[in-house]
This record gives C-alpha cells, structure tokens and sequence, in this order.
C-alpha cells in the first residue's frame, strides 16, 4: 500500500487547485480516500447529518451495493444460459459471443455464468459513467466549480435498474436526462428534489416502453420471451407465480428474471443493514416503507375482488417481487430528496409503502410501482417535513401559552 499512496502523492499536484485537471479533484479524492482515512473531515454535518464526510458517504453506499452487483453478474448469465439450454442454442451472435464460446453456455458453470452477466452489466455501466460524466464535467466547467462525486452513486443504482437488454443508446439517454432534468438544472447535488436515478429510469420508461417492459427485454437472449414474476402475478396473482414454476424463496434470493440489480432481496437487505448499520441511510424510512406495504396489502388482502388476482397477493409476496426491496434500501432513502425530520421520514416511507401497492394492484398497465411511488413521495417530502415543523411549532406554542 505505500506504493499506492507515494502514487498518488505525486498524482496530487495534478488534481490540486491550479493543477490542469483540478476540475476532475472529487475523482482523485475518492480513490483517495476510499482507500485511506482522510486527514480532514467535514466538522459540520453533510446530508444524513453526520460528521463522516460526503465521500466517505458515497462510498458507503457504493459499497452496499455491492452484494447486488454481484447478483446482477450472477443472475443476467444465469438467466442468459438458462435460457439458451432451454432453446437448444450452441453459440451467441457478435462480440459477446466470440468471448463466451470459450467457456460455454452452462448454467451451471459459475465462470461462464459471472462473465455472460458481466458482458452485459459492464457495458450499461461502462456507457452510464462516460454519458453521465460528460455532463457533470460540462456543468462544472460552466459554473467553475469541481465535479460532485454524488455521481458516482447515481451511475451504479441507474445501472442496476437497467433491463439487461436495454439498448446502450438509451442508457445514455436516459442517465443525461437523470443528471441534467433530475439534478443539474436545479444546482447540482444536495439542491435536486428528485433522485436523480430514478427520473432517468422513469424517462426511459416512459419515452421508450418497448425496451423497458415487457417480456423480451429480462433475458439476455435474443428472441427469448419470458416475464418477471411480478408481470406473472398481474395477470394471475400468486398462483399463476406458482403454476409458472416460481418459488418465494426463489424470488427471495434473486433468481429470477428482472432488471440486473433489482432481482434478489437477499443482497438489498445486506445492503440495508450495512447503510444502517454505518447510519448512511434512515431506518425510520426503511421502516416506514415496509409498514405502509404491510398495512396496505394486507387491507386489500381482506377485501379483495372476484376480477383483479393481485388483491390477494399477500405483503411477504410484495416484498420479494419486483424492484420493492432495491428502491426501500437504496433509492427511498436518499438523503436529498427524502425527508429530513425524524417524523416525516415515518410519514415519507409510508407513503411510499402504500402508493407502490395502490400502483401494483389498482393499476393494471403498470405492474411495477416502487419507482414512480418514490418519485411521487419525492414531491411531497419538503411539504410533509413543513408539516411536521409546523405541528411541533404549534405544540410548543400550545405549552407555553
């Protein structure tokens, strides 16, 4: 390691102010720093209000989102070369498959599996920095200050989002419109109202449905049709999930089909635990998210319909299907556009927890929820902390009159 730190000190100059890459500093400053304790740490508080310091912050959340990086390499090539058995196929077109052809195509081979979910994650994430980071040097140059490395978590919780087969085109399109629509134009990191990943993915969804639903669009295979398990359960509930083969514990631990990242349970709540844990993320919004999903499926459970199958999908069903457990973890906690005082992050999360049920079970053009619940919760988190502040004004007034 002390090679890597003289390194770096002779990097320094470089990156340092009046250095002729000084605008690209919070680069240097992260690898910096996610390898060694900085010397100087923010005294005041940053936006979870705590004395770490905002890179240290970062690449915390970075970090607990490794466990669903993994699965995303996993379960892309699991899927992938499931798939491909399944359709008697020896060899994949183009590049990826020149590379695959050396290792083979089974499921069952933990090297081909981890580098066909690779060929496919990398890219999107890979094209995500570059795209997305053009735009951030180019606001920091226009406005003479450094680049924020709230980027960085940004492009990773975009990619994870991503359906495997989306065109890298549209990554592009989409992370700009995040980082540019959802962040830059209101002044850059800790002043956007919206996360900034999230209004990305819902563009995409939004401008370019055919590639961000659907049933050919889960699998990196070519002409491979199969649907998410939440898909299956908006046209049939919980037994057609089963009449298709699917177990809980299946959706639990993330092998099924989906968007790259979002897939396992298992890997968001490690994530969860580490974010609390280190006191990255609020457990009040967690909490509250998991809350509101409980008392709201479990109300519709009891009412339930002869015609919509979903009334009766219970809230341990909900948990695991769709990207529930990514956006509750890693996108509803985030410390800028959530909520900030300790009561309205309970409110915050609840609200979360029910608009993604209502969305997910009234809704039958969108069998998904979490993304637009959060961005809908997005909205009203400064009106819910005004509302907390001015109800605590109130009490105080009223116990000192």
């Amino acid at each position: 390691m002390s090679s890597t730190r003289q390194f770096l000190d002779k990097l320094h100059p470089h990156f340092a102010k009046g250095g002729k890459f000084h605008t690209l500093y919070p680069v240097y400053e992260m690898v910096d720093t996610f390898l060694y304790t900085p010397p100087d740490v923010t005294a005041g508080s940053t936006h979870v209000r705590d004395a770490v310091d905002l890179k240290r912050v970062m690449t915390y959340v970075w970090i607990a989102a490794l466990p669903c990086i993994l699965m995303a390499l996993v379960n892309t090539g699991y899927q992938a070369n499931l798939a491909m058995q399944s359709l008697g196929l020896t060899s994949a077109p183009g590049w990826r498959g020149f590379i695959l052809n050396l290792f083979g195509f089974s499921p069952y081979n933990p090297v081909s599996v981890i580098l066909h979910g690779a060929l496919y994650f990398v890219p999107i994430y890979l094209v995500t920095i570059v795209a997305g980071g053009l735009w951030e040097v180019l606001f920091a140059v226009v406005r003479k200050h450094e680049v924020n490395e709230g980027f960085f978590v940004s492009s990773i919780l975009f990619a994870l989002t991503m359906p495997p087969n989306t065109p890298l085109w549209q990554v592009a399109l989409g992370i700009s419109f995040g980082v540019v629509i959802g962040k830059e134009i209101f002044g850059g990191t800790g002043k956007n109202f919206l996360n900034p990943a999230l209004t990305g993915r819902a563009f995409l969804y939004f401008a370019y449905p055919a590639s961000m639903s659907g049933d050919m669009v889960w699998t990196a295979v070519d002409g491979y049709s199969g649907a998410t398990a939440l898909g299956v359960a908006a046209l049939g509930g919980v037994d057609a999930i089963r009449e298709a083969g699917i177990a809980w514990w299946q959706t639990f631990l993330g092998f099924e089909r989906g968007s790259l990242g979002e897939t396992s349970t298992l890997a968001c709540l490690i994530g969860a635990a580490f974010l609390v844990y280190t006191r990255i993320a609020s457990w009040r919004i967690m909490a509250g998210v998991m809350l509101g999903m409980v008392v709201t499926s479990t109300l519709l459970n009891i009412i339930g319909s002869d015609t919509d199958a979903m009334f009766a999908v219970p809230w341990y069903w909900h948990l695991t299907l769709g990207g529930f457990a990514f956006g509750m973890t890693y996108m509803a906690t985030d410390p800028v556009s959530a909520s900030h005082t300790n009561a309205g992050r309970w409110v915050y999360g609840a609200l979360i927890g029910f608009m993604t049920v209502l969305i997910r079970v009234i809704n039958p053009a969108f069998p998904e929820g979490i993304m637009l619940a959060i961005l809908f919760s997005n909205i009203f988190s400064p009106l819910i902390d005004y509302a907390v502040i001015k109800v605590n004004i109130m009490r105080r007034a009223a116990r000192h009159a």
